[in-house]
């Protein structure tokens, strides 16, 4: 049951972090769920120490995991963004 949930959350943070570098018209659900869940590991590796809170891949749901995991996701859409069009948004 935590892997639907785990699905869930990150697909709808992957989501939000699209609409907020606006690339929601570029990926669809899949890709957001990747974005949310990759997002949320790359916010455990650069965010976390900085504010100690976990991310929804370790510490469970709360609403400091969720803003670490969205902020791995803008980060991570970011960093995509500058691969691609050679320039960050």
């Amino acid at each position: 049951m935590n892997i639907i949930i785990w699905l869930i959350v990150g697909g709808v943070i992957g989501w939000i972090a699209s609409l907020i570098m606006r690339t929601d018209g570029q990926q669809g659900i899949l890709l957001n769920i990747v974005v949310g869940i990759v997002g949320a590991f790359v916010g455990g590796l650069l965010i976390s120490p900085l504010v100690g809170a976990g991310t929804i891949n370790n510490s469970g749901l709360s609403v400091g995991t969720v803003v670490v995991s969205l902020g791995g996701a803008i980060i991570l859409l970011a960093l995509v963004n500058m691969f691609r069009r050679g320039r960050a948004r």
